[in-house]
Formats: structure tokens, C-alpha cells, sequence
């Protein structure tokens, strides 16, 4: 695929664009804690988000609302490994390209954060010690990681850990996620990267501006409320709703959602700093306190 046959957005005005980053620092200023990192979920999208103005500027308005972390934990759709396992914690390991038929220039992105050895070790600690836990030394950063990181933090100045997701089960990454809680006390944002709805599989068209059909929709409306409402229940029988077998005929893309839910204070409030759809897709992404 060149260039051109890539699908256009519609253009925006710099004053569309301002607009619509000012909502997002706003919201996210609504769900923090003095003191303490929140945790995120948000839609990572394709290597072309980083072509989308708005979208870039969302997830940039949305990094500069919150305190500068001290290092990011990324949990992305992309890297599901059992045991639970730790990428690279050295400098240089390359960028896993994990997509194909893209123009050449996405095989060129470069994103050189910091490695993160010391907060390799904390997590080791926190999810019981170190033979509970893998290393891939060699597993680089993958799109599902750095697509949203270059948005958010373009200068590549945050250290970046990246764990795999070692089950898809809902309980034991809530599980996950509580242990992992203290770590926001340490200034890590820890982020699960996916998308609120990914039915490729079921999309008409694939044009950037497509309405969402109704089950990616009826999805997204669905995990809004359950959101709302604190219904942690609720969001772990996600597999119940009519919908989510076209939104998410496979379920890696959403489950990072429990890792930053569990990882949220109990009965902390939430916001949604990015909502909206791409491809048809939900753009909905989620900050917990």
C-alpha cells in the first residue's frame, strides 16, 4: 500500500485541532491525585495515527495534563506471553514492526527511550519475585507501545518497560493490575494499549471517516456506562454482550483495559480525556485516579 491508497481523514482546522486538545487536558485534569500517577487506557490505533492531527494532538494535551512519569509500564494488545514476561531493559534493541502493508515510511519510525531496568526489577518484585517472571532482553518496543508513546512523548525522555500480557483472562488481570498498584506511589504511568472496539473483520469500508456500524457503537455506548457505574463485574463478562463478538472477535485489544483498572485506586473517579471513532472503530480511552 503507497501513500495514496492510504484512506484520508477529513481535514481539520489548527482551530479544530486546538479545540479539540483543550477538552482532553481538561478532562484529564479531572481524575488525578496529588502525588500519585493515574492509570490509562487508550486506543493505540494503526502506524497512520501518528498522519492524524487530531488524534496526535489528543494524546499529546492528554501527556502534558499529567505529571511527568518517572518511567512508563506498557502493556499493548500486540505482546501476549505466558509466564508474565519483561522486555528489554538495555539501549538500542530495535522497534518490533509487527504490521505489514503500510507505505515504506512506518518501517522507518524510531522511538529511542531510556530503558527501564529499575522498574524491570520493582515489577519482578511486585508479581512475586523474579521466578515468576520472564525476559526477552531482545523484545523491542512494539506499535501498539510506541505509536501512541511518539504522540505523547515525542522526545523519547521517559524511560519504557514493556510487559506482555500473560493470560487474556479479565479476573487475573485485575489480579495483575492491583499488584502492580503501587507502582503509580513510584511516579510510573502505567498505560494498557488496545482499542475500546476492533472488529476488523466487519468493516464495510475502510475509510478513516466511516460511521461506526452499530455494533461498534452499541460496544462502545455499552463499556461507557459499565464505566460509569464502577462495574468492574460487569466489564469482566464483557464476552455476555451481544456486540462483542463483532467488536472484539478476539479479545487481546481490549483486555489491557483491566490491567489499568485494576491498578486504580477503589472507588477512585474516571474520565474519558479521548472518545470518537476511527475506521468506524472506538478512539474511547479512559484514565483512572
Amino acid at each position: 500500500m503507497d501513500d495514496a491508497a492510504w484512506p484520508r481523514a477529513r481535514a481539520l482546522t489548527e482551530d479544530e485541532v486546538s479545540a479539540g486538545a483543550a477538552v482532553v487536558a481538561d478532562r484529564a485534569a479531572e481524575a488525578q491525585v496529588p502525588g500519585r500517577m493515574p492509570a490509562i487506557y487508550l486506543g493505540h490505533g494503526a502506524p497512520p495515527l501518528l498522519d492524524d492531527a487530531l488524534w496526535v494532538a489528543e494524546l499529546a494535551a492528554w501527556a502534558g495534563a499529567l505529571p511527568q512519569p518517572k518511567a512508563v509500564l506498557m502493556v499493548s494488545a500486540h505482546w501476549t506471553q505466558a509466564p508474565l514476561t519483561l522486555g528489554a531493559t538495555e539501549a538500542g534493541v530495535p522497534l518490533i514492526y509487527d504490521f505489514s502493508g503500510f507505505p515504506d515510511k512506518y518501517y522507518q519510525a524510531r522511538y529511542p527511550a531510556p530503558p527501564a531496568p529499575e522498574l524491570s526489577a520493582r515489577v519482578a518484585e511486585l508479581a512475586g519475585g523474579e521466578r515468576a517472571v520472564a525476559h526477552e532482553p531482545s523484545r523491542g518496543l512494539d506499535h501498539g507501545a510506541y505509536v501512541p508513546l511518539v504522540a505523547m512523548y515525542p522526545y523519547a525522555d521517559v524511560p519504557v518497560l514493556q510487559l506482555a500480557l500473560p493470560t487474556l483472562d479479565p479476573e487475573r488481570l485485575l489480579e495483575l493490575g492491583a499488584r502492580l498498584r503501587p507502582l503509580r506511589d513510584e511516579g510510573v504511568l502505567i498505560i494498557g494499549s488496545g482499542f475500546m472496539t476492533h472488529g476488523l473483520p466487519y468493516l464495510r469500508e475502510f475509510v478513516l471517516d466511516a460511521p461506526p456500524p452499530d455494533w461498534s457503537k452499541d460496544f462502545d455506548q455499552w463499556v461507557a456506562a459499565a464505566l460509569e457505574a464502577g462495574d468492574a463485574a460487569a466489564l469482566t463478562a464483557f464476552r455476555d454482550v451481544p456486540s462483542a463478538r463483532y467488536a472484539h472477535p478476539t479479545v487481546e485489544h481490549f483486555v489491557p483495559l483491566f490491567v489499568a483498572l485494576g491498578a486504580s485506586a477503589p472507588d477512585g473517579p474516571m474520565t474519558t480525556p479521548i472518545s470518537g471513532f476511527w475506521l468506524g472503530l472506538s478512539k474511547r480511552s479512559v484514565q483512572f485516579a
